[in-house]
């Protein structure tokens, strides 16, 4: 997790943060140049200019580590803005369409991979409050899902949703792994659980394989964290082949950013569903879009299971309300949150890997990792 202070010559202090996997360093060498060549001296108020100048002015085809610069900083002059005229960013963003955002767990999941773990695990989730939560079952899956595996994956399914019940939201991720036929094979086998969408069912790269799924799938599908440009959603609203977009507010160049492809989205009938997999100042910078969004769907949530120390850090934290599994609308200037760097100081920057494809992956502890 990154997270980034940007500070006024008026003494107001903005944050921003992301989450780099593997690219940290990157991101922090972006940054310094952005800093002299960009940011410095810039007006924290022109947020559109600022993008603007950062995506294009370097001339280079922007990608995920300047659009994830660009959004760190451009969410700490949203929470600049916001503070300077004491109204929460939401109400920068033309106002409130809702008082809640519902959530969904994720990283509750860091268990030993059985039906009985699962099932233990996931009544957990449910105690907390939650009424969704989503899973990726497949192991260390890629392209094909044996017969063996494609059955245990069923098994650990068929255990999650017992321990829900009917009424709870069940989101099932692919995380990109799977051929369009052995996508369209798992989704058959699973569908009598009832999933709420299917998330990645093949590599992001190829939009013909996604339309291949969607054309014999009957769920809802979601993809997009991995699009790091709002104009690169283009072709996938054109090809209709997706209900469910997930931009990462931390990778897609911020909250306006975000709100604007809200808005496309909205005109060709889909949902929005963010992925966010940081800590609270990236959960604080998406409900934004959430509260201001009418085709705002749900927002991810790990920081009650995994990472849940990472609360420590940030004064304000959003916090799910267990009566009935949603964020709800805080009227706090700016983001709301505010960055304790003294804590952050006792989360000194470790190398972690997370590769998706190793054993043990699931438990964020895989073999090889340091």
């Amino acid at each position: 997790m990154t997270y980034v202070q940007v500070h006024t010559d008026e003494g107001i202090t903005g944050v921003g943060e992301t989450r780099m996997l593997g690219h940290t360093d990157a991101l922090l060498g972006y940054l310094k140049e952005a800093e002299v060549n960009h940011i410095l001296g810039s007006d924290p108020f022109a947020v559109e200019d600022l993008v603007r100048r950062m995506k294009y002015g370097d001339y280079g085809r922007a990608g995920e580590i300047v659009m994830s610069g660009i959004a760190v900083v451009e969410m700490a002059c949203w929470d600049i803005k916001g503070k300077a005229l004491g109204v929460p960013v939401w109400q920068l963003l033309g106002g409130k369409v809702t008082d809640k955002v519902k959530a969904y767990a994720n990283g509750w999941y860091t268990t030993e991979r059985t039906p009985e773990a699962y099932h233990k695990a996931a009544r957990a989730v449910m105690e907390r409050g939650y009424r969704a939560l989503k899973i990726d079952p497949f192991g260390t899956g890629h392209f094909e899902l044996d017969h063996q595996q494609s059955l245990y994956a069923v098994s650990l399914i068929e255990a999650v949703r017992d321990a829900i019940g009917p009424d709870a939201e069940l989101m099932l991720e692919m995380h990109g792994r799977f051929s369009p036929a052995t996508a369209v094979r798992l989704a058959h086998e699973l569908a009598p659980f009832k999933p709420a969408w299917l998330e990645e069912p093949v590599p992001p790269e190829n939009l013909k394989a996604l339309e291949k799924v969607a054309a014999k799938v009957d769920m809802p599908l979601a993809t997009g964290e991995r699009i790091h440009d709002r104009i690169e959603f283009r072709e996938l609203f054109e090809s209709q082949a997706v209900d469910i977009i997930q931009p990462d507010v931390g990778h897609i160049g911020g909250i306006w950013e975000t709100r604007k492809l809200a808005a496309t989205a909205e005109t060709h009938y889909m949902l929005v569903a963010p992925h966010n997999v940081g800590g609270p100042v990236l959960t604080a910078a998406s409900l934004q879009v959430g509260f201001t969004s009418p085709n705002f769907k749900i927002l991810e949530h790990f920081n009650d299971f995994a990472d849940a120390e990472i609360k420590k850090v940030v004064k304000g934290a959003p916090q799910v309300n267990p009566e009935d599994g949603c964020f709800h609308l805080s009227d706090a200037p700016g983001l709301g949150v505010e960055l304790d760097v003294d804590a952050a100081a006792e989360f000194p920057q470790q190398q972690a890997r997370f590769d998706l494809w190793a054993e043990g992956w699931e438990t964020r502890k895989p073999k090889g990792a340091k």
